[in-house]
C-alpha cells in the first residue's frame, strides 16, 4: 500500500475474470507487485505469471526490481495486467487428487492383470494336459506414466481430466502397446509461451518420448480445443518417439498410428471418418503453414536445438514444418454437419 503523503498509483489487476484495484507508491517495482499479489491472492511468487498488454507481454518469476513506471504502459488505452496462477491450497489439492488417481489406477491395473492371469491359467488347465499358462503384464508399461497439468493456469483439474482421457483413449492405448511406446510424462503446453505473430505450436516431443506436451487450451485460456484434433496431434508426437525428422518414414508411421487409433476408437463405440478413406493426409498439415498453426518444430533434443540443424527461432519459412488443425477441425466440423443432415 502507498505511504501517506507519497505520490501513489492505482493498478487494476485482472484475475479469474475480475478486476482488482491495487495501490502502489510511485517508486514501486515489479518485485513489489509480485509480493503484493502473493499476499493478496495467496499465489506463491514462483507460480505467478503476469500477462501485460500491449507490452512487454508475459512476465514470470524471478521478477526483476524494475520500476513499474518504466515497464507498465500505464498511458495506453489497451493497458491490462492479467494474473495467471493458482493458490497454494488448490495446488496442494490438485497434487493430492493426482496421487489418489494414480494409486487408484495402479490398483485397478493390478486387479485387471490378476483377473487375466486367472482366466488364462484356468483356460490352460482345461487344455487337457494340465499345463499352467501365465501372461505377461508388460503391456501396462506402454502408456503415459505421469500426467501433469500446469498449476498456474485456471482450472488445472480440468486439464488433468483431459490428459487422463487422452491416456485412457482406447485408440491411443492400443497404438502405444502396438509400438511399445512408454512415455514418462504427458503434460499440457502454455499457449502464451508457444505463440508468436507467425505461428502457434500445437505439440512437442522432447528427447524421443521423454516428455510430450500438447496445447489443450484456446489461446485466451477460456476453453479447450477439439478433442479429436488434439488426439491427432498426439499421434504426430508419438511418431517422434521413433523418427525426429519429418521425412517419409515419419509420415508413414504417423499415418499408421492414426489409423490404429481410429480403428480402435471405432471398435469401442466411435465411428470411422468415412469408410476406408484415409484418416491422415500429410498434405493437410503442410497446407496450413501460411495460417501459422505449427504442429511442432520436429523432434526436440534437450531444450534449445531442433534436430536437423534448424533452431527454434528460424521462422515460418525454414524446413518442412507441418501444421495442424484448421484443416483437421474443418473436416471434423463438416463430418458433424453431415451426420446432422436428414436423409434425402
Amino acid at each position: 500500500m502507498a505511504d501517506p503523503g507519497q505520490e501513489a498509483m492505482t493498478i487494476m489487476v485482472h484475475h479469474h475474470g475480475k478486476a482488482h484495484p491495487l495501490d502502489f507508491p510511485a517508486q514501486a517495482t515489479l518485485q513489489d507487485l509480485a509480493a503484493t499479489l502473493a499476499s493478496t491472492f495467496h499465489i506463491p511468487i514462483e507460480n505467478q505469471k503476469l500477462l501485460i498488454a500491449p507490452k512487454p507481454g508475459m512476465q514470470k518469476a524471478p521478477f526483476p526490481p524494475t520500476p513499474l513506471s518504466t515497464i507498465l504502459p500505464l498511458s495506453s488505452p489497451k493497458f491490462k495486467i492479467t494474473l495467471l496462477g493458482t493458490p497454494s491450497k488448490e495446488i496442494d489439492d490438485l497434487n493430492t487428487q493426482a496421487a489418489e488417481t494414480r494409486r487408484r489406477d495402479e490398483k485397478r491395473a493390478l486387479a485387471r492383470a490378476d483377473a487375466r492371469t486367472r482366466t488364462r491359467t484356468a483356460a490352460g488347465g482345461r487344455g487337457g494336459q494340465g499345463q499352467v499358462r501365465t501372461i505377461s503384464n508388460s503391456s501396462n508399461n506402454y502408456t503415459f506414466h505421469r500426467l501433469e497439468p500446469l498449476p498456474h493456469l485456471p482450472n488445472p483439474s480440468r486439464s488433468l481430466a483431459f490428459l487422463a482421457r487422452l491416456r485412457d483413449d482406447p485408440g491411443i492405448r492400443a497404438a502405444m502397446v502396438n509400438h511399445r511406446f512408454s512415455v514418462p510424462l504427458l503434460t499440457e503446453m502454455d499457449p502464451a509461451e508457444h505463440t508468436t505473430s507467425e505461428s502457434r505450436t500445437l505439440g512437442l516431443n522432447r528427447n524421443k518420448g521423454e516428455v510430450i506436451e500438447l496445447r489443450l487450451r484456446t489461446d485466451a485460456y477460456d476453453g479447450y480445443r477439439d478433442y479429436r484434433t488434439i488426439r491427432k496431434t498426439l499421434c504426430h508426437e508419438l511418431a517422434h518417439c521413433v523418427f525426429s525428422e519429418h521425412d517419409r518414414d515419419f509420415w508413414d508411421l504417423t499415418a499408421q498410428i492414426e489409423k490404429e487409433v481410429e480403428r480402435a476408437d471405432w471398435k469401442h463405440g466411435g465411428q470411422r471418418v468415412s469408410g476406408d478413406a484415409e484418416f491422415y493426409n500429410p498434405g493437410d498439415w503442410e497446407a496450413e503453414r501460411e495460417g501459422g498453426h505449427v504442429a511442432d518444430e520436429r523432434g526436440w533434443v534437450g531444450s534449445s536445438q531442433v534436430l536437423g540443424g534448424e533452431s527454434r527461432g528460424s521462422g515460418a519459412g525454414g524446413g518442412m514444418r507441418e501444421v495442424l488443425a484448421r484443416a483437421a477441425e474443418e473436416r471434423a466440423r463438416r463430418a458433424r454437419e453431415e451426420k446432422q443432415e436428414p436423409p434425402s
